[in-house]
Parts: C-alpha cells; structure tokens; sequence
C-alpha cells in the first residue's frame, strides 16, 4: 500500500514533469493540492496558497536538493555508445547527480546570505517562524556527459541540455506548502558543434543555478516586505 506521504509526493512529482515537459501550453490554474497559480511572472508557473503571507518569517531552512534524471536517459545515452568502454554506468549518474545537488544548494545558500542576509537555520522541522525551502532539479537531461574513458575521447554538441527546477516553500512548524515554483531551463545554443565535458556542462548548470537563486532572492525580498502578502 503507497504512503500517504510518498502519495503526495509522488503527485507534485508528476505535476512537475508535466509543467516542465510540456511547452507552448498553458499550466492549470490550481493545483492538485488546492494552490493557485499566479498569472504573469518571469518564471514557468508559481502556485500560492490562497490568502499566504511570508512576512511574518523570521528564519529560513534550506533542504538538500534532490536530482532526477528525465525518464530513460542513461538508457538512450547507452544505445548510442557502440564502444562498451564509453557507457554511461551508474556510478557516472550518482557523481552527477552528487555535483548538481551541492551545487545547486550552494547557489541558493549564497543568495540567502549575500547582504542583507537572511537568517538561516540548520535544524527546522518544528520551529516556529521557519520557512523551509525545498529545491529539487527534475528532468535533468545532459546531452553529453563526461565520462572515465580510456584513451582521448571527444564529444562535440551545439548544447549542454536542460533541468527544471521544482521549488516549494513550507512552513516549518506544520509542513503545509506554502508556494511551488516550476521552471525549465536549456542551456546556451551556441548554434555551432563545441566540446562539450564535465568543466562546461557544470559551467551550463552553474549559470541556471545563479539565475534560478537570483529570482529566489529578488521574490523574497519583495514578498517579506509587510507592505505586501502574495509570492
């Protein structure tokens, strides 16, 4: 029997892959689990909860962020590699998925503290006045991935990939979901073959991450203002 807690999971899980998915198609007005979209904003879709007012935060939480591959990449990356040496193993996609969850965790942690900072606290599972940030990257889809090859192997692409970024903010005393942020991103097209490696696919990813923890930032400063109270 499925949890009612790996229930909901699963359930804001597949609303992301379908927002992050999905282009040239409008997301929902609500979500599954009653928040409401906010019209008009420079990412994918940001869902509120009705009535939501984070000005009254006073410390913020910051959970490790998770990394999932988009369904069947290692598998479409492997049918591609005729040498059996250059296949991409499972110790490749947790060393991967490893870099891009510190890296990712250490964006959003640099934005928080750069000045003004904002107050962040390690433990949160029952403070009061904690709100807690929850980032994962989803549908993580690198076209070539760096590999432990023998010999000199290139890989030339025109791209790196694409990632979206699943963000919710919780309230650390009840653990209701205060906001969801959904937003896909691809890589710089340079519309020309370049090498692509794990210095410039972490290049790529490093410069979504600051994007995606610059808005985090410019949206909480103005939402903690009292003057306002919507995301």
């Amino acid at each position: 029997m499925i949890q009612p807690a790996f229930a909901r999971l699963l359930a804001t899980a597949c609303i992301a892959l379908l927002l992050g998915a999905c282009t040239g198609t409008s997301a929902p007005d609500e979500s599954y689990d009653g928040l409401v979209l906010v019209p008009d904003t420079k990412v994918g879709a940001v869902y509120t909860r009705p009535g939501v007012n984070l000005a009254g935060y006073g410390a913020y939480g910051l959970e490790h962020c998770s990394v999932a591959f988009r369904n069947n990449w290692l598998r479409d990356q492997n049918n591609s590699r005729m040498d059996l040496s250059s296949r991409v193993t499972q110790k490749d996609v947790d060393r991967i998925k490893d870099a891009l969850s510190a890296a990712c965790e250490e964006s959003f942690r640099q934005a928080l503290e750069q000045a003004p900072p904002y107050q962040l606290v390690d433990s949160f599972d029952g403070g009061e006045a904690v709100l807690v940030l929850r980032p994962a990257i989803i549908n993580l889809d690198i076209n070539a991935p760096d590999v432990v090859t023998p010999g000199r192997t290139r890989t030339y692409t025109t791209d790196a990939g694409e990632m979206t970024l699943l963000l919710e903010g919780l309230d650390g005393t009840t653990g209701e979901i205060l906001f969801r942020v959904v937003d896909r991103q691809r890589s710089l097209d340079s519309s020309r073959l370049r090498w692509s490696n794990s210095v410039t696919n972490q290049a790529e990813a490093n410069r979504i991450l600051k994007r995606w923890a610059s808005q985090l930032r410019t949206a909480l400063d103005r939402v903690t203002n009292p003057a306002n109270n919507s995301i």
